[in-house]
């Protein structure tokens, strides 16, 4: 442990006494490895924020970056990782950063014994704290990417208005259970928006129909039905349809279309028939 202190207090010294020099050279080596794809004004600053926490550690509390002294350091380097991440920089490129402050350090901790050991002391200490921007930098890309699946999920299932009455959901790729969720909503929530009493599933876009796909499109119709509206399946293609056959998949009343055309034109039917006979019970009573 006296060790210990002993080698954080020489690195302590070493960091303050040599602040200026030892940032400008971090901040250079750093600049020339993202291809000017970030200012180095930018970087000088990132840098020395965390030159100064990283000093600030080691003169608190040794060289472990696991203790509360280095609170500050892994904040601010969880928020640069964060920063790269969505600028489009790799985790290597992100570790660089860390890890090049290695090289600005060691040529003044190579005179004796005493040095050399602080300075693998020090290199650990960086080691650890270049790790933490890599788990940092993934954690980042991992929510960046859902947040980008889920953004493509909401464009990709689009609820048109058709006609007065009559919306339309055009579906294009493969329908699984969480989109056949986003599809559901999003119905769902355009049949009150938009007063509509049919909705047109059009599967024109979707590649095949297995039965796991009918299941999906099943509950769909069903949660329309319960708001009060009937649903129309489009895009029923000849092989589409000689496969819902083979595979004995039932659509029961569900009504069923080759194009969007015919099934427009089925439930504007349905509208005026409706519209028909409300008005022929208007009469009769």
């Amino acid at each position: 442990m006296a060790d210990e202190s002993t080698q954080a207090r020489r690195l302590a010294g070493l960091l303050t006494d040599r602040r200026e020099q030892f940032i400008a050279d971090w901040a250079r080596n750093v600049t020339g490895t993202l291809a000017g794809r970030l200012a180095p004004a930018e970087v000088e600053r990132e840098l020395t924020e965390l030159y100064d926490a990283v000093t600030a550690a080691v003169a608190q509390g040794g060289l472990s970056t696991r203790g509360e002294p280095f609170a500050p350091t892994r904040a601010l380097l969880a928020e640069l990782s964060r920063n790269r991440a969505r600028q489009g920089f790799s985790p290597t490129e992100t570790a660089f950063g860390v890890f090049a402050l290695k090289e600005v350090v060691r040529p003044d901790l190579t005179g004796d014994a005493a040095d050399l050991a602080a300075y693998l002391r020090f290199t650990v200490a960086l080691d650890d704290l270049g790790l933490y921007t890599v788990e940092t930098h993934a954690k980042t890309r991992e929510e960046i990417i859902a947040a980008q699946a889920e953004q493509l999920l909401e464009l990709s299932t689009p609820v048109v208005k058709l006609w007065d009455g009559v919306v339309g959901v055009p579906l294009v790729g493969t329908l699984d259970s969480a989109r056949t969720q986003v599809v559901m909503e999003k119905l769902l929530q355009s049949l009150i928006d938009l007063n509509s009493t049919h909705a047109i599933i059009d599967i024109t876009g979707v590649p095949a129909v297995d039965t796991q796909v009918a299941q999906h499109l099943l509950k769909t119709v069903v949660a329309a039905r319960m708001m009060g509206a009937e649903c129309t399946i489009s895009g029923i293609s000849p092989q589409i349809a000689q496969t819902i056959v083979a595979l004995g998949i039932e659509f029961g009343d569900i009504a069923t279309k080759a194009t969007l055309a015919d099934a427009l034109r089925h439930a504007l039917t349905q509208i005026d028939r409706r519209k028909a006979a409300v008005a022929k019970a208007g009469v009769l009573a």
